[in-house]
């Protein structure tokens, strides 16, 4: 009876494992016995396990609401980005390329007469009082440019400017047969700024030579100066001239001095003249100004008008030293605006090759363009292009025939 006990006892004991014990003092080996883990212990393994569970699937979520976020923050963002890529046909037809036409020759002018182009440009060699302060190409059929060698249309100045930095010439013909250059002048007494003046040809050659107002026909100081004038005719024969205020000129430093914060306005203004173009009448009116897409800047500002009746503004954004300088373009069917911008700029750096496009100057008709874009090292050259406008207020890059 006590030995049926003592099984029954023993079978109620703790059970135990066995486990190869280590090598003994004596250098035997054996069998020794191990306990298991406790409930409490077993417990506690458990909730340890679970834990680093309940860490891992964390992570993963974690992981998982952050890639979220960053795809609904990107992809936007990407569209945004992809929106103005250069879907249209246009631009992958060679025949539309724009053609290279003068070295050095940035911010270019048009004039159409009697058969001939005449193209204006800025004074590349901006400290060198040596070359000329207008100078001028030439071309028959708009493809086949010749650069006037040492010609000056511009031979004397004004009182009131440098005899170096003139930028961005322009030219229209008056009812009277002759012509008026405009231009952007360095003023005397505050140099590094710029006014808009104005020349009138000495006869009814667009080569001049023109003579130069004795005083600045735009010049809001309080904005930074103006430069960037170009002459405008309406359907009525009332003569304008579009221009940029400078603001950037007065800016707080950065990109084009105009990239760092508070960012100054330049807008785009509006004036009209007499029919002497010289003159003006009333005040001028802004059509345009930089908004955070352009930039430190909008400039270069060209209007046309089509025989639909709309009025089409080309300018430039961006600085001129930047990549993401270019051709864009606004329509309206009021002359004083407001205008509509376009989604996508007509020339931009990556179009057939083409490194920060700028500098603009559509024909009267709307069918062909010049432009500056760089061309190696600091240099911006002229490129002849054709263009189209269509019913929907698009304009795209079309194949330049020669007139």
């Amino acid at each position: 009876m006590k030995r049926i006990r003592s099984i029954l006892n023993r079978d109620r004991s703790p059970p135990t494992t066995w486990i190869q014990s280590a090598q003994s003092n004596e250098g035997a080996e054996g069998i020794s016995p191990a306990k298991l883990p406790s409930p409490e212990e077993q417990g506690a393994r458990a909730s340890m396990i679970w834990t680093r569970k309940k860490v891992a699937w964390l992570v993963i979520l974690i992981f998982l609401g952050v890639a979220i976020i960053v795809v609904v923050v990107t992809v936007p963002v990407v569209l945004l980005d992809n929106r103005g890529s250069p879907d249209d046909p246009s631009y992958h037809n060679k025949a539309n390329r724009p053609i290279r036409s003068v070295d050095d020759f940035p911010d270019p002018g048009l004039v159409h007469v009697n058969g001939t182009w005449y193209a204006y440009g800025t004074d590349a060699a901006k400290d060198d009082p040596n070359v000329p302060h207008v100078p001028v190409a030439t071309s028959k059929n708009f493809s086949t440019w010749a650069l006037l060698q040492g010609y000056d249309v511009l031979p004397t100045l004004s009182g009131w400017e440098t005899n170096i930095n003139h930028y961005a010439p322009d030219v229209i013909q008056r009812e009277d047969g002759r012509f008026v250059l405009y231009y952007s002048g360095e003023l005397k007494d505050w140099l590094r700024h710029h006014c808009v003046g104005a020349a009138v040809s000495n006869g009814t050659n667009p080569l001049g030579p023109y003579v130069p107002r004795n005083q600045t026909l735009a010049c809001p100081r309080d904005q930074g100066g103006a430069i960037d004038p170009a002459p405008f005719k309406d359907a009525d024969g009332t003569l304008y001239v579009v221009y940029k205020a400078d603001g950037n000129s007065i800016g707080h430093g950065g990109d084009c001095n105009n990239g760092k914060k508070p960012i100054v306005p330049t807008p785009i203004l509006l004036q009209q003249l007499q029919n002497d173009g010289v003159t003006p009448v009333g005040d001028p009116v802004e059509i345009l100004t930089n908004e955070k897409v352009d930039g430190p800047l909008v400039e270069a500002p060209v209007i046309i008008l089509t025989d639909q009746g709309v009025y089409y503004l080309f300018f430039s954004s961006h600085c001129y030293t930047s990549p993401k300088y270019n051709v864009k373009y606004a329509y309206s069917t009021s002359l004083r605006g407001p205008y509509i911008r376009a989604e996508r700029p007509l020339f931009k750096s990556g179009d057939f090759g083409l490194k920060s496009p700028g500098g603009a100057t559509p024909s009267v008709d709307g069918t062909r363009m010049v432009f500056h874009a760089n061309c190696g090292g600091h240099d911006r050259c002229m490129y002849a292009a054709a263009i189209n406008i269509s019913a929907n207020y698009t304009i795209t890059p079309a194949a330049l025939i020669g007139t």
